[in-house]
């Protein structure tokens, strides 16, 4: 089957997937709230498939076909015209999104797939209003969404099968890295395996065993060279599962058992610095460093974007 996208929100999230669709080739309709948030989605766009042209992801030709795929309308009912899979990216507010999955679900087909770009809030939650459960679900996108291969499909409690394989279907066409879980967690996975990892991050500077700086460093120069490679099963394995059970014995205990954000963390919420937003987190973010880190991460995406495409199976492509 092939699907009829449209995506609910115009903002980073929802315009990046729908860049993400008409690279794969797939016409998509973007609703936005108002012509300010429609012109921004494009503008996001246009920026970011200049980006890819100019790292020879995409050649001029592919630039205007993928514009072209890409509709954008402040006309709910138009949006969903035809559309056989929706997906919301609003903002991520448990209220606001049962209030739109209950209108979601009065104006759409029951076959037709509603599913949630939430990064932690339960699928099954957002479907409480909703009369047709059993189409619901989450397919967690990570930011930016055309640039990271991964996205995360969470069943509610009362999700299809056949939902669910539409979904990793669909997010496959999209050239994407679904992973299916099985049950309905808070966080998902990646949110859970990277708050655990910050939290741990928190609790070593709290000791004043290392800087900020040099924990960053670490983690950059060390897991985060080697991860991308190997996940965290599979290092056990290479590194001898009778070795990593020897080490948890005696380091699980010494961990980090926090149940909220360390002091350092909280006093700078409390304080009103919220990091690159406003200028000032655990790091000073100037205009021209927030620039130069921004491109730096968006280079290095675009150079395992590339490594990827390159290393396709002729069965994947």
């Amino acid at each position: 089957m092939r699907e009829q996208l449209a995506v609910i929100g115009a903002g980073p999230m929802g315009h990046s997937i729908a860049l993400t669709a008409a690279w794969a080739g797939m016409p998509v309709q973007v609703w936005a709230a108002d012509l300010h948030d429609l012109n921004k989605g494009k503008a996001g766009i246009e920026e970011k498939l200049a980006i890819l042209r100019d790292n020879q992801l995409i050649t001029d030709d592919e630039q205007i076909e993928i514009e072209q795929r890409i509709r954008f309308t402040t006309a709910l009912e138009a949006c969903l015209s035809g559309a056989t899979f929706v997906i919301e990216a609003i903002p991520e507010n448990l209220p606001l999104k049962q209030i739109w999955f209950e209108k979601l679900d009065r104006l759409c087909g029951e076959d037709v797939i509603l599913a949630s770009n939430t990064s932690g809030l339960s699928p099954t939650d957002i479907a409480w209003k909703a009369r047709y459960k059993h189409r619901i679900l989450v397919t967690h996108f990570w930011n930016p969404a055309h640039l990271i291969p991964l996205v995360e499909v969470v069943r509610g409690a009362e999700t299809s099968d056949e939902a669910a394989q539409r979904a990793m279907n669909l997010l496959n066409h999209m050239d994407k890295k679904p992973v299916e879980l099985k049950k309905d967690v808070l966080g998902s996975i990646v949110n859970r395996l990277q708050y655990a990892l910050f939290r741990e991050a928190q609790y070593i500077a709290e000791m004043g065993v290392a800087t900020i700086e040099d924990i960053d460093t670490a983690v950059k120069y060390s897991i985060g060279r080697r991860l991308p490679v190997t996940g965290p099963f599979m290092t056990a394995d290479m590194g001898g599962l009778d070795v990593f059970d020897s080490i948890s014995g005696y380091l699980f205990p010494d961990l980090s058992t926090h149940s909220a954000s360390l002091p350092a963390m909280r006093a700078l919420v409390d304080s009103g610095s919220y990091g690159q937003k406003n200028g000032k987190g655990f790091y000073e973010w100037t205009p021209a460093f927030s620039r130069q880190m921004n491109r730096e991460r968006e280079q290095e995406l675009m150079d395992w974007l590339k490594k990827d495409r390159r290393n396709r199976t002729p069965e994947t492509t």
